[in-house]
């Protein structure tokens, strides 16, 4: 089927994330046939198949999603969610900054700055369970960390300091940055488990 991708465009690298969609969609041989837009209202979210949210201040989104209505429609949103650093943060139950008003989409805890505010950035080769080929790149930006989660949440990847990419159902979410770079795969894993299927060419 076509893809319609919606992504929050309240804050963060929102425009990294809508080009890292429409990249995988054209390698799966969707190309045209599929849109990736913003997302700034709840109208914005009717018809969506899967919705992003990206890295970015996450006190900041949360306050946004609340300003602009979207908390009830993210919350009961029926597509995948693809989550990302501070989106990750936003997807869970429990997190370790009463400024932020979780979704609760999974059952998780996540510690918000769990690599310190002095050490803002690394990158790091991860075996991500699931993903085929070699170990995916990954980015940390002042990233979080999940320290623990509930039942029927799939951890795929892990550091020493805790788990950093994790699905629930239709919702993914990773405390890297897959939009960074030209590795799609963990976007195309995403729309694959949505029924969004390789086109033949």
């Amino acid at each position: 089927m076509d893809a319609k991708i919606g992504v929050l465009a309240l804050q963060g690298n929102v425009s990294e994330h809508i080009d890292a969609f429409l990249l995988a969609l054209e390698r799966m041989g969707h190309g045209s046939s599929s849109e990736v837009f913003e997302v700034r209202s709840p109208a914005d979210l009717t018809d969506c198949h899967a919705f992003a949210i990206p890295g970015g201040e996450s006190t900041t989104i949360s306050r946004l999603i609340d300003k602009n209505g979207l908390y009830e429609p993210i919350r009961s949103f029926n597509g995948g969610i693809f989550a990302t650093c501070a989106g990750m943060v936003l997807l869970a139950n429990t997190v370790d900054d009463p400024r932020i008003h979780p979704l609760g989409l999974i059952e998780m805890a996540v510690d918000r700055n769990a690599f310190g505010r002095q050490r803002e950035s690394f990158e790091a080769d991860l075996a991500v369970e699931g993903l085929q080929g070699d170990p995916f790149h990954a980015v940390f930006i002042r990233a979080p960390v999940v320290t623990s989660v509930g039942t029927g949440v799939r951890v795929l990847a892990r550091v020493d300091q805790g788990i950093v990419a994790l699905e629930h159902g239709k919702h993914v979410a990773f405390s890297f940055h897959p939009e960074l770079g030209d590795d799609t795969r963990l976007h195309e894993r995403f729309l694959q488990k949505l029924g969004i299927t390789r086109q033949k060419k």
